[in-house]
């Protein structure tokens, strides 16, 4: 392992961090109801990082199918 894997790691736990930040600072961990768009939206969110600084706003939205009756 050279010294840029280190980089690269120090990297990517600050862009993730940044990311649940900006999660923070929407609201997004404030209600404990939680569903399938809720969740998926946290997690864009966080991945996009630094990303939600410069306008990005990720959001998801899910439909999952009914059971048969």
């Amino acid at each position: 392992m050279g010294r840029g894997s280190g980089i690269g790691g120090v990297i990517l736990v600050i862009w993730l961090i940044i990311g649940v930040i900006a999660a923070g600072q929407r609201g997004y961990f404030d209600s404990e109801d939680t569903n399938c768009a809720k969740t998926g939206t946290i997690l864009v969110t966080i991945v996009a990082g630094p990303l939600n600084y410069l306008g990005v706003n990720p959001k998801i939205s899910c439909a999952l199918p009914e059971p048969s009756k």
